[in-house]
């Protein structure tokens, strides 16, 4: 079985939970499937060798909406999977190039939707009227899949409500997963000593992009009065539009003056450094306004950590309330701008933060859920399942 692997993100360029999804996926399927990964960039001949070709936008439309450069990326790899017998795609980036793909070359094409366009509306602010074209794009493609794959089922229910259009036994479940080989505590302290942190004071951690959907300015005003002898830890770059990236620095001016021992780390940072930086938080926060599931969680579960998080989207298919984490209401966070939520989150961490025995209860019980529930060769052999489905090979 011949499977082109459509995604914008690829290691070394991976920079949120779809291209960590798209990295360790493609890892476990090479050993079941002949599988060719195109994504962007300029591969090398040894890349291309084992079996990755990278494509870069147009150099005609350099200095136009990243929409518009997006789809002449869709239309190289189309072209570029000639030969292969089913196209898989990740993310409105590469739903055109398999929606493209299974027209051209009359194979089948399916849509593993990790976010959905409609429920983003502050991309808008990113793409201008690019964001007409990247729900076009993807409205296109989940329409037309062979087979859609939702992260979560709360995932599967927002792909149905989006797109009613679409029959309801083409959209499957496979929940995310982690390597528990890879993500598992980490005892050593190097990394935090050398990015600054007080290894023997407790801390708060956020990793994540810089945008509306992480809730990044939620928690920069939830932990303004959360325990004094915490230090607040946020590995949180790549924010997605100039606007969001003024509003963060203000808030974190804001917040460095308020309390000591915040510590912004802008860049991305090995993994080993931040599965150090997972294994010693007191706590992890997660406090997206919108998540299909979140495998930063899933992440800080396997390295033994308590979680606080947002209640919405598929975070409860991965924190149970109580027992490897605590979830907080969103609310509706327009009406006080967010206030009720902040005010949820910041006596969530407090809690984790005042019961040290209680939180490494909650971590422990968290590492065992990710490695028994979340493997990732459990997530391949399920999606080529799929796959032989869609096939007619099953």
């Amino acid at each position: 079985m011949r499977v082109g692997l459509l995604t914008r993100e690829y290691p070394p360029d991976v920079y949120g939970g779809a291209g960590v999804h798209v990295e360790f996926l493609a890892r476990e399927l090479r050993p079941l499937v002949d599988l060719r990964v195109h994504c962007w960039g300029e591969s090398s001949a040894a890349e291309r060798a084992a079996g990755v070709d990278r494509h870069r936008p147009w150099p005609a439309l350099d200095g136009a909406n990243d929409a518009l450069r997006t789809f002449s990326v869709d239309l190289a790899a189309a072209a570029a999977v000639q030969g292969c017998d089913l196209l898989h795609s990740h993310t409105w980036y590469a739903n055109l190039a398999g929606h493209l793909g299974k027209l051209l070359h009359g194979v089948p094409h399916v849509v593993t939707a990790h976010s959905l366009e409609p429920l983003r509306p502050w991309k808008a602010e990113q793409l201008g009227g690019g964001y007409a074209l990247s729900g076009w794009a993807e409205r296109t493609a989940i329409e037309a899949a062979d087979a859609v794959v939702a992260v979560s089922a709360a995932m599967r229910e927002d792909i149905l409500g989006c797109y009613p259009a679409l029959d309801p036994a083409r959209v499957h479940v496979v929940h995310n997963g982690i390597d528990t080989a890879l993500y598992r505590p980490d005892p050593d302290t190097d990394a935090l000593t050398r990015l600054g942190l007080d290894p023997d004071r407790p801390y708060v951690l956020f990793v994540g992009r810089i945008t509306r959907q992480k809730g990044v300015p939620h928690l920069l005003r939830a932990v303004r009065g959360i325990d004094p002898a915490a230090q607040v830890v946020l590995c949180a770059g790549a924010p997605d539009t100039p606007e969001i990236d003024r509003e963060f620095r203000d808030l974190h001016r804001e917040l460095d003056r308020v309390r000591d021992g915040v510590h912004w780390i802008p860049r991305m940072l090995p993994r080993p450094d931040v599965i150090q930086l997972l294994t010693h938080a007191a706590v992890f926060v997660c406090p997206s306004v919108y998540e299909p599931l979140g495998i930063v969680n899933l992440e800080a579960m396997a390295c033994g950590t308590p979680v606080v998080a947002s209640r919405v989207g598929g975070i409860p298919e991965v924190v149970e309330d109580g027992r490897t984490g605590v979830l907080v209401d969103v609310g509706e966070v327009g009406e006080d701008g967010g206030a009720t939520f902040e005010a949820g989150l910041a006596r969530a961490l407090d809690a984790v933060l005042g019961d040290p025995a209680a939180a490494r209860r909650t971590g422990e019980a968290g590492r065992v859920r990710a490695v028994t529930e979340f493997g990732w060769d459990a997530v391949a052999r399920r999606t080529v399942r799929l796959y032989a489905e869609v096939l007619g090979q099953a």
